[in-house]
């Protein structure tokens, strides 16, 4: 704005000082004055110096060879935005100009009267609004070119036009203008292409079109027009292309269209139109295109539309025609559904090469016959919602090029064909509501491109093969209500398969159905925790009182791990009273640690205990151990056992964790070693370790005082609701920190809310990483019993021996905590006679379309759809249940980065 400021001052003292060569200087010091107005991001513009000698070698200007003037200025996507300012009003010899696709805005104002020679005017594909100028019956003498395309341009088509009479296009398509249409326009006895579709146009249709004796094509399709199509239209006899579509047009069609002997595309879908089939539509030998889709026509179709050979596409869906199916051959595509055609279906349809077939929701019955031929051209076809009976023809097999086939519901009945296995370019397949039988055929899974099957609603039977789980582009696999057994595959689309999709096959395992397989895990007794039933609960045969509850896989493996916890339980407490009984006194520490005291020790007493921070110095704790350790300073108790608040003798407040399980822990050097270890990690989501004490008998780890409570507190009992910025912000945090630690080798082995705290700045910070370490190598049940306190965040492969934990233990968790951050719900909830497994029921709600409603209500509305579903489905994925389909960490927080990338600037402000 500042330059262009300087150029309009220093206008006339250039113009003086360029009076030696006044046409080249004007050409450079317009366009150095309308570059100056511009916004031009990739620098396409970097040519334009006002130093230079001409401007006919700047990147999209052209001049002409004689006059040197530039005469077309071409800036068609070059990513320019901005005013169209004046300064091009100083070419005066400007025959062309095309801004094109950029992001122009405003008002368009140029007063086209400076531009005598201007022919071809296009600022199409913009973001120019307001209302075009009424004023072109004084500047477009010369146009013959205008369109204003895709822009925002409101209010009525100005009359103005209607002096353009040298204009040949027109195009004011994609624009947002209204009232009725102007009939001065029919006066542009030049005009041959006019295109005002996309509008909010209303109104009749006016007397007098045939005024346009040029016009080739008209498009008025997606409107507001009312009335019937006026007989005028029949005396455009040089138009090609007439395209009503999408109006509220109504009436019969006249007859004298059929006089349009030059036009090949007919479009008059969406409408009202009603009567019969036009019969003398077949007269119209040009023509290509025939739509007369979704209107009231009803009737048979005459045989006589078959002798429009050069017919290519056929679209009379939506309507009322019955009888038998018209025989049109040469065509490319065929569109006949939503009707009422009946008989059997021809063979012609295969034979002529047509690409896309749609003949359903009609009355066509027996067989379906395809015919030997090796190869066949159809690539969509879609034969549902009709009454076929018999097989599915094996000679499926031979179309090669087919991408898309509906069958569903008929009554077809046997098996699929093996042979469908050489449609190697399906992606999708549709089957569904038939009565076919048998096993799926493993051809299937050699289908590589399928993205969709819709087996549902059949008697098919058997085992799915295996090698389904490996198609790489599957993103719908439906079988439910069918009689499939044995266990889903396994690996991409089926570790997150919706149960929606594979219910009602009351003989088929796995997580998606709520059913263990055979060998896998037992049969688990569920309890509600909040019920006060009695003991004959126990007892799965005993009658009882609630109604039986299938759970899920995720409910599974939490509760059967559960029972095998508590026989950890027992072994770590039974060795936890063994150590109180040999150390019945409590331990005497000193009145006051302190680092001396510490070292002065040196030996492994009992009575005398080390105390290391790891900044170094003298300082210690300014109160006694029992202070330090006193119920008065306990903040919570957790699996690995109490934590206290206290203050170093500087003054820093710090948190004390004392482990319950000290008889348990390694040994002194191990111990320190992994401590240390731990303490040298340092980043900015995790709660420092700043150090430790140790006694045989007793450990405390030192970590940063965290004063803001945990998420677990701010998500489920306080009083004000998080923001949808906090929470992205905080599982962000969380990614972060756990990627962190992978990268150092650790493995926290316990992501849950509740180890999550939140500082004075809504900071995430994650404390209890990598304490599993501490103990020596125990069962991994007992290892659960103290780690995985909260059973909805405890990956599958804990309770299988057989798999190795891993890092993908911490992304399950992570999972099941990025849906408990955005539901705000808890990640298992029990009622009186169910049990909610949150990543069930948001998986759910993702199948159903519904996965909006899964956002925490509390939010009342103030949350980003667009990054808050984004962030389920990750969370999701986090949570598969084969540990190779989850992400890395790393993957993880690139993911969040980049769904909060639009926002990451302001994020400071929004966590106010």
């Amino acid at each position: 704005m500042r330059v262009s400021l300087l150029f309009a001052l220093l206008l006339p003292a250039m113009a003086m000082a360029m009076a030696s060569e006044p046409a080249l200087n004007d050409d450079i010091l317009g366009l150095i004055v309308f570059k100056a107005g511009l916004h031009d991001p990739e620098a396409r513009l970097a040519s334009w110096n006002e130093d230079a000698d001409s401007p006919c070698y700047w990147v999209g200007v052209k001049c002409d060879l004689q006059t040197k003037r530039v005469v077309e200025l071409a800036l068609d996507g070059f990513s320019l935005s901005g005013k169209i300012g004046r300064g091009l009003l100083q070419l005066q010899s400007l025959q062309s100009l095309s801004l094109s696709k950029n992001n122009f805005s405003g008002g368009f104002t140029l007063d086209l009267s400076h531009l005598g020679s201007l022919q071809s005017l296009d600022l199409s594909e913009n973001d120019l609004s307001g209302e075009i100028p009424d004023t072109f019956s004084a500047q477009c003498a010369s146009l013959k070119s205008v369109s204003f395309a895709r822009n925002r341009f409101s209010g009525a088509i100005p009359a103005g036009f209607s002096a353009c009479s040298s204009l040949i296009s027109l195009n004011l398509s994609s624009n947002q203008l209204t009232g009725g249409l102007n009939p001065s326009l029919w006066s542009l006895s030049s005009l041959r292409s006019l295109d005002l579709s996309c509008n909010g146009l209303s109104g009749e249709i006016p007397l007098g079109i045939e005024k346009m004796v040029s016009l080739r094509s008209i498009s008025l399709r997606e409107n507001q027009l009312t009335g019937s199509v006026p007989e005028g239209f029949g005396g455009l006899s040089l138009l090609k292309s007439l395209d009503l579509r999408g109006n509220l047009l109504s009436g019969e069609l006249p007859a004298a269209i059929q006089r349009l002997s030059a036009c090949d595309s007919l479009l008059l879908g969406r409408n009202a139109f009603s009567g019969e089939f036009p019969a003398w539509v077949s007269e119209m030998a040009a023509l290509e295109t025939l739509d007369l889709s979704f209107n009231r026509f009803t009737g048979e179709v005459p045989y006589s539309l078959g002798d429009l050979q050069r017919l290519k596409l056929l679209d009379l869906s939506g309507n009322g025609f019955g009888g038998s199916l018209p025989k049109v051959l040469g065509l490319s595509d065929l569109d006949l559904s939503r009707n009422a055609f009946s008989g059997e279906l021809p063979l012609w349809i295969f034979e002529q090469g047509l690409q896309r077939v749609s003949i359903s929701d009609n009355k066509l019955s027996g067989a379906i016959k395809f015919p030997n031929s090796s190869t066949h051209s159809i690539v969509v076809l879609d034969l549902s919602g009709n009454s076929f009976s018999g097989v599915v023809p094996a000679e499926i097999g031979s179309f090669r090029s087919l991408q898309s086939l509906n069958l569903s519901q008929n009554k077809l009945s046997g098996g699929i064909p093996a042979a469908i296995g050489s449609c190697s370019a399906l992606e999708f397949l549709v089957l569904s509501e038939n009565n076919l039988t048998g096993e799926l055929p493993l051809s299937l899974a050699s289908l590589g491109n399928l993205q969709s099957v819709d087996l549902s609603q059949n008697r098919l039977s058997g085992g799915l093969p295996r090698q389904l789980g490996e198609l790489p582009r599957l993103r719908v696999f439906n079988i439910s209500h069918n009689l499939f057994s044995g266990d889903l595959p396994s690996g991409n689309f089926f570790n997150t398969i919706s149960p929606s999709s594979v219910a009602g096959n009351p003989s088929l395992c796995g997580g998606a159905v709520n059913r263990s397989c055979p060998g896998v895990l037992p049969k688990p007794i569920v309890l509600n925790p909040n019920s006060s039933s009695d003991t004959s609960s126990l007892d799965p045969s005993a009658p009882s009182r609630h109604k039986k509850i299938l759970l899920s896989i995720s409910a599974v493996v939490a509760i059967a791990a559960a029972a095998l916890i508590a026989a950890g339980v027992v072994t770590v407490t039974v060795l936890n009273h063994r150590v109180r009984r040999r150390h019945a006194d409590p331990p005497r520490l000193e009145p006051a640690f302190s680092a001396s005291d510490g070292y002065r020790s040196g030996s492994p007493e009992n009575n005398s205990g080390k105390l290391v921070m790891f900044s170094g110095g003298e300082s210690g704790f300014s109160a006694g151990a029992r202070a330090v350790l006193s119920k008065d300073s306990e903040l919570g108790r957790g699996g690995f056992g109490c934590v206290y608040k206290t203050r170093l003798a500087d003054g820093r407040p710090v948190a004390i964790k004392k482990l319950a399980v000290s008889g348990l822990v390694k040994s002194r050097e191990e111990f320190e070693a992994e401590v240390k270890k731990l303490g040298k990690l340092r980043h900015p989501n995790l709660v420092a370790l700043e150090g430790f004490y140790w006694t045989p008998s007793l450990q405390l780890l030192i970590y940063e005082f965290i004063g803001g409570g945990s998420l677990h507190r701010c998500l489920h009992e306080a009083a004000e609701a998080l923001m949808w910025r906090q929470r992205f912000h905080i599982i962000l945090g969380v990614a972060r920190s756990l990627a962190e630690l992978h990268r150092r080798g650790v493995i926290h082995y316990n992501i849950k809310s509740s180890n999550v705290l939140l500082d004075s700045d809504g900071e995430a910070k994650v404390v209890d990483y990598g304490l599993a370490k501490l103990l020596p190598a125990l069962d991994r049940y007992v290892l659960s019993a103290k780690v995985q306190s909260a059973l909805g965040y405890m990956a599958p492969e804990f309770a299988c021996r057989t798999v190795k934990v891993t890092e993908k233990c911490d992304v399950y968790g992570f999972g099941v905590l990025v849906l408990e951050v955005v539901t705000g719900r808890r990640p298992v909830e029990y009622t009186e006679d169910d049990v909610a497994v949150l990543c069930d029921a948001v998986r759910g709600a993702l199948e159903e379309g519904a996965v909006v409603g899964c956002v925490d209500r509390r939010l009342a509305g103030g949350f980003e759809p667009e990054e808050a579903v984004p962030v389920i489905k990750l969370g999701l994925i986090c949570t598969s249940q084969v540990p190779s389909a989850r992400p890395d960490m790393a993957e993880v927080v690139s993911i969040l980065e980049m769904i909060g990338s639009p926002r990451q600037s302001s994020a400071g402000e929004d966590l106010g």
